[in-house]
């Protein structure tokens, strides 16, 4: 059985999980919205991953006999001032779930709850994959898709990502 304060920040952070799928959402139909299909796909796939990740933990909670409680997911935005914004927002929102990951981590660590640690290593490095992944979009927008050619390629560049379920065992 997992300590109350523990098991209070997993759920609030599945909660979170299932805010950044909305998030993620919403910017895959500014995208889709825009023609820009690559973004879209791009973020319809990161959408995915975000869900993926709430569902893990709330998979970790019932293995370690919990209950679950899921409160509203907050409203998002689906509407930017440019191609660029979605991204920077999104890259700032994942710098958010990575300090909350490192606060459950260390709240565990604390709690000499070595199951959890255990449990969210694999969530710290896959933060580290996020946000480098953002960077190096961010990167490549602003290098290339300053004119019409280098945002078409970069969609296509995107267009290529295919969804990989993630591989922990829980």
């Amino acid at each position: 059985m997992l300590k109350p304060e523990i098991k209070a920040l997993i759920e609030d952070q599945i909660n979170y999980e299932f805010y950044s799928a909305y998030i993620y959402l919403g910017i895959y139909a500014y995208y889709a919205d825009k023609n820009l299909n690559g973004f879209a796909n791009w973020f319809q796939i990161q959408t995915q991953e975000e869900r993926d990740h709430a569902m893990l933990q709330i998979q970790y909670l019932l293995n370690n006999g919990e209950a679950v409680h899921f409160p509203a997911v907050a409203e998002v935005k689906s509407d930017y001032e440019s191609f660029l914004a979605p991204l920077k927002a999104a890259y700032a929102h994942e710098l958010v779930v990575t300090e909350r990951i490192h606060n459950i981590y260390g709240a565990a660590l604390d709690a000499k709850d070595f199951r959890t640690t255990q449990f969210f290593d694999w969530f710290v490095k896959e933060q580290g994959e996020e946000e480098k992944n953002f960077e190096d979009i961010i990167k490549r927008f602003e290098l290339f898709a300053g004119d019409s050619k280098g945002l078409y390629n970069l969609d296509a560049e995107l267009a290529t990502r295919v969804y990989a379920p993630p591989t922990l065992v829980l």
